[in-house]
């Protein structure tokens, strides 16, 4: 293969679909050139002529003709080509979805011919996902390069360079540490990705290819439109698509579910439709996924399990998310950009001092060297060096604690963000509910009424007849290595039945059943039964979009077929024969769902096909039609012990909690009534939003629910659909929205600017899919919401990743999706999540206040001193900066989180009004106090300026004494000496400054309501005191090794205890200030009342205009999408480009060949 680099650049946004706009990020990528020719073959160089038989493919567009070469860019490791006809760039190594069902098997079904898979190898390249191991040198140099260690490596030279000796080797130690373990780190995951994936580039495979048979090669050779043959049990190397057999998958490295899912085959119907608009959201039943395991197969009469490869290399499931932890999504959180912002001013403050260092010194006329090294000096002591160590340390902490409590965390970024959650969405089933469901009967129907119910608890088995051979077959369990495996819903119904599942053996020829794989018999605790086995030849399975799943099965000694079918009981009597389905069959779902159970319906048909090939060839449609409605299956899904509990404790901590359930919508409002998520007296809304059709626009309906008790002494809540309407009094919040995931599409769809007004105030969503559940987050997220999320099932991986704090409850390896990971199965994993986020966001804060003050009151008093060319001590600074600082920094963050959740968040931000003001009141308290000690200091009759005459000053000391009679008039030499340390002035400076260190340390440590108070952090507790301890001891002390150490000058005692005096009164001060009003939050709240300042939160803004608005919310009424301002309602994200004005979309410019801009 042959590449030329061109001087091409492509503007290329790296914002994913999923990824607000916010998160867009812009770079220049080089455009490279391919050359055919290259190729082994000779190649057509007609342009009528395509290169690949595929009409469709790109590739045919990008290639151009005579000189047969090709440009393409890489992005994220998704390779792209330019189309010459779109005039854009695309993406390569998938077969584009615009292809049909009949182009997928009659255009590739028999294979690519060996000159095309040889095109498509040198264009999409090879089918792998390598993840580079980081050498650690590169990752070394990324480390170090890093700004802030680039700051830190010259501060830390400077200091070395002016025999700062201490301090330096302990940050360099801690830096190197921390360095150290972040490359470990990295390097660690490096290869732990490397060999996730490393095993499926290496997988033999077999093909067909056209026109040679069977063909058997590397994995990594596999392309786009290969046909792929499965052997049985396979480790699937790419995404393919089944077009023969069927097989059962696990895709527990997906969904962190590892139940076993059945895959059927593309249908071949001869519509032109996309193959997945025609399947909907089903797609995903006929698409086997890269990394999954095929676990069992079962061909088809017509030869063995065949399936078209769709994705290879990135574009897979696998690459997908492989590429999402090599480039996570962006964390959209103010503290990291206000931190970034605050080094900034702390680095502006020392460019400040720096040029004042310059013009104190050059006016004095000291020499350039020393001039600019004091400068460098000044210019260093505003950022202090301990600042990552600091902010990792507290992340840390709260890790280890989570980690306690058996949550892991694999972005710990993201615990700062859980402190700023307002809203937590759990699923109900596994979640809210007990994960394993108890059968608690069946109700049978027969001669259009429903029957006497069965009840399982009276231990009498099932009665053979319709109902039971259904719940005996319709289901996906299978049978592996002896054990029955599958959806713990399907096993408990199927054990319901006390029937067994066996493999099919020589015994059953005589049944005529050796087409099947498994054959279920009754057991022998089951009812009499005229029937000795089923065999299931067919499956439709179950999705969470259709809502129902079916098979076709064969009874021993018959030769017809017949079909089960089970399903959510309102979508499966819309497939029956209406004269089957009971009159009060509403009534009676109503009855049972009120009081939390979980209903499904079943139903059957004889088909009157009688041969297996046509039995393979039948569509869904026509086998899911004119069934007979057979009856019901009622299961108890009970609450968990903890769920009530920890909803009640959110809510007291004014978080909202939501749910987003795929079961039925009564079900999910009796369970939120149960479980206190919507409060007693608290009135529900239903919403039911229907698609337009044809001369009707789209409509949303409200109705009121009504609550009934049913008689004295018992705890269900029944739920009636009346024609009353709010009371006015209850119109402030007492209200719930309700919905199903139907109609929170139609609503998206065509109610786009009604839907923020119901997300306020909406808590059920039901019957929710994947993709629904996902999108209702973001919406979330659109008002402003930090979202967490709750959740334990396949279903929940798309929303889990798109919150703020994705939860997930599975101990499943998979969980990766999920950023945070209980292996508590219950809720409440979320109180301790948010806790500890709080925790460690005000203990973010914290540190990061105490190290600006710090660095601020270093740089007051070193300006003070270079006011005459004096400094600190080594010893002077190397106790503030390793005994306080460094100390105080490592274990500030240790405190524990506060037990009880407040009713109230803390500031999401660095850079608001409190926090700004602390740290500017206290620059001024230690503004004043330093300048006042500075100045009054040189008032005592026993001042001299030691500075200027310090040699004299030295032989005179050596009398030590601590209350001599000093005189003003010296004699000697009056001459400056620049970098001296001894002087009453440092003398006087240190202690206040010393303390001030401590005490800001203690304030900035505020403990209720969100941590612990002080004292319960022994180690800080016990840090602080010593340090306050030993600098009171040097204040006082007299002996004269420690002055001659620290290089003081011994001071009355009088002016000492001023000192003191001084220091405790601005730490009282500046503890009133802080706690009495910086921390004061009703004070601030009047504050914001009485000036007009209100959230600038969209949802904040939608509840306050709700709240005033008469008609809200709507009740037993209809709304049209045509009754929205402008006529209609509608949802941006639906228009399509032909109805936006040009101008809008000639943002680019013209695209020429030498240079041309394209968004990805």
């Amino acid at each position: 293969m042959e590449e030329k680099s061109k001087d091409h650049r492509a503007l290329l946004n790296q914002g994913e679909e999923n990824e607000l706009d916010e998160f867009q990020r812009y770079m220049r990528k080089k455009v490279l050139c391919l050359y055919l020719s290259a190729l082994k073959f000779p190649i057509s160089k007609n342009p009528k002529q395509p290169l690949v038989a595929d009409h469709h493919s790109v590739i045919n567009h990008a290639v151009l003709k005579p000189e047969l070469k090709l440009r393409w860019i890489q992005v994220q490791k998704i390779k792209y080509v330019w189309d010459n006809l779109e005039k854009r760039f695309q993406k390569v190594g998938l077969l584009e979805d615009s292809h049909s069902c009949y182009d997928i098997h009659h255009m590739f079904g028999l294979g690519l011919t060996s000159e095309e898979q040889e095109i498509r190898r040198l264009v999409c390249g090879p089918n792998a996902i390598e993840v580079e191991i980081q050498p650690i040198w590169k990752l070394l140099v990324k480390q170090v390069l890093n700004p802030f260690y680039v700051f830190q490596a010259f501060t830390l030279t400077l200091w070395l360079s002016q025999g700062y000796i201490e301090y330096s080797v302990a940050i360099i130690i801690l830096t190197v540490l921390s360095i150290v373990l972040s490359v470990y780190d990295l390097r660690q995951q490096s290869v732990k990705l490397h060999n996730l994936v490393e095993n499926h580039n290496k997988v033999q495979v077999t093909i067909a290819v056209k026109g040679k048979g069977l063909q058997e090669l590397q994995s990594h050779l596999l392309v786009p439109g290969d046909v792929l043959i499965l052997p049985g049990k396979f480790s699937l190397p790419c995404d393919a698509v089944l077009i023969e057999g069927s097989c059962v998958v696990n895709e527990g490295m997906l969904t962190g579910e590892s139940i076993p899912v059945t895959k059927t085959p593309l249908p071949t119907t001869e519509n032109t439709m996309p193959w997945k608009a025609h399947s909907s959201e089903d797609y995903r039943k006929h698409v086997l996924f890269c990394g999954t395991e095929v676990v069992q197969v079962k061909p088809s009469a017509q030869g063995p399990v065949r399936a078209v490869v769709l994705q290879t290399g990135y574009n897979t499931a696998k690459g997908d998310l492989v590429r999402s932890i090599l480039y996570p999504r962006p964390l959209n959180f103010k503290l990291y950009s206000d931190a970034f912002k605050f080094i900034v001013f702390l680095a502006c403050l020392g460019v400040v001092g720096f040029f004042y260092a310059l013009g104190v010194y050059m006016y004095h006329g000291v020499s350039l060297r020393d001039t600019a090294t004091m400068a460098l000096l000044l210019l260093t002591v505003t950022v202090p060096p301990v600042l990552p160590a600091a902010l990792t340390t507290g992340i840390v902490y709260a890790q280890k604690r989570l980690m306690r409590k058996k949550i892991f965390c694999i972005s710990p970024q993201r615990i700062n963000m859980c402190g700023q959650i307002n809203l937590v969405c759990f699923d109900k089933t596994g979640t809210l509910t007990e994960d394993g469901l108890d059968l608690w009967g069946t109700v049978p129907t027969a001669d259009n009424c429903f029957q006497e119910v069965h009840s399982f608890a009276s231990g009498r088995a099932l009665p053979w007849g319709p109902l039971c051979a259904a719940m005996a077959s319709c289901h996906s369990l299978i049978l592996l290595d002896g054990t029955i495996q599958g959806d713990p819903l399907d096993l408990k119904m199927f054990e319901g039945t006390a029937w067994v599942m066996e493999d099919c053996n020589a015994d059953y020829y005589k049944f005529r059943m050796s087409d099947s794989n498994v054959i279920i018999k009754p057991g022998p605790k089951a009812s009499q039964s005229p029937v000795e086995a089923i065999s299931i030849l067919r499956q439709f399975p179950f999705s969470s979009s259709l809502q129902r799943m079916s098979v076709v099965a064969r009874l021993a000694g018959e030769e017809h077929f017949h079909v089960y079918m089970k399903g959510a009981p309102e979508m499966l009597a819309q497939f029956c024969r209406s004269e089957t389905v009971p009159r009060d069959f509403p009534q009676q779902l109503r009855n049972y769902t009120k009081q939390g159970f979980r209903v499904i319906a079943l139903a059957h048909k004889s088909l009157s096909v009688g041969k297996l090939l046509e039995v393979e060839s039948l569509s869904r449609e026509k086998v899911e039609s004119e069934l007979t409605f057979l009856g019901l299956l009622i299961m108890e899904n009970r609450l968990k012990k903890e769920t009530k509990p920890v909803l009640r404790e959110l809510s007291e901590a004014r978080i909202r909690t939501v749910m987003i359930t795929g079961d039925n919508l009564q079900t999910a409002i009796t369970v939120a009534k149960n479980s206190e998520m919507i409060p007693r007296g608290s009135q529900v809304i239903l919403i039911d939003a229907n698609e337009p059709e044809e001369f009707v626009p789209a409509s949303v309906t409200w109705q009121l629910v009504e609550n009934q008790e049913n008689g004295p002494g018992k705890n269900e809540t029944y739920i009636n659909i009346g024609n009353s309407s709010v009371p006015a009094g209850e119109k402030g919040g007492c209200y719930h929205f309700a919905m199903s995931g139907k109609s929170y599409q139609v609503l998206f769809q065509h109610f786009n600017s009604l839907l923020p007004k119901i997300l306020v105030n909406a808590t059920i969503f039901a019957r929710m899919s994947p993709g629904q559940k996902s999108s209702l987050v973001e919406e979330f997220q659109k008002l402003n919401y930090y979202v967490g999320m709750c959740g334990d099932g396949a279903n929940d991986c798309g929303a889990l990743k798109m919150a703020h704090a994705g939860v997930s409850l599975s101990e499943q390896e998979a969980s990766v999706a999920s950023p945070f990971t209980s292996k508590t199965a219950n809720i409440e994993c979320v109180p301790h999540l948010i806790k500890e986020g709080r925790a460690a966001l005000v203990s973010s804060f914290g540190v990061f206040k105490y190290l600006t003050i710090y660095g601020i009151i270093q740089f007051i008093g070193t300006s003070l001193l270079y006011w005459q060319l004096q400094l600190f001590g080594n010893y002077q600074y190397l106790m503030q900066d390793v005994a306080i600082t460094l100390m105080v920094c490592l274990t500030m963050s240790s405190t524990h989180a506060y037990p009880k959740l407040a009713p109230y968040r803390p500031a999401g931000q660095l850079l608001s009004p409190p926090l700004l003001l602390s740290v500017l009141l206290n620059t001024c308290f230690t503004c004043i106090v330093q300048i006042c000690a500075f100045l009054y200091v040189k008032q005592q009759p026993w001042y001299c300026e030691v500075y200027r005459y310090s040699e004299c000053f030295l032989d005179n000391q050596s009398d030590f004494s601590t209350n001599m009679s000093l005189e003003r008039n010296w004699t000697g030499n009056a001459t400056l000496v620049p970098g001296s340390v001894l002087s009453f002035e440092s003398t006087t400076l240190w202690p206040i400054t010393t303390i001030n260190c401590i005490t800001v340390a203690f304030i900035f440590s505020k403990g209720k309501p969100f941590r612990k108070p002080i004292y319960t952090n022994y180690m800080f507790s016990f840090l602080l005191i010593s340090a306050l301890g030993l600098t009171v001891f040097i204040l006082f002390s007299d002996f004269q090794d420690i002055y001659q150490g620290m290089e003081f000058i011994p001071t009355i005692t009088s002016w000492r205890v001023s000192v003191l005096v001084a220091a405790l009164i601005q730490f009282s001060v500046a503890f009133f200030v802080e706690d009495a009003i910086l921390q004061n939050r009703e004070l601030w709240l009047l504050i914001k009342k009485q000036f007009g300042f209100y959230s600038k939160s969209q949802y904040r803004n939608w509840q306050k205009k709700l709240a005033e608005d008469p008609t809200w919310p709507p009740t037993n009424r209809t709304d049209y999408s045509g009754d929205g301002q402008n006529g209609f309602y509608i949802n941006r994200g639906y228009e399509s480009p032909e109805e936006i004005p040009k101008g809008k979309l000639d943002w680019g410019g013209q695209a020429t060949e030498q240079h041309f801009w394209t968004r990805l």
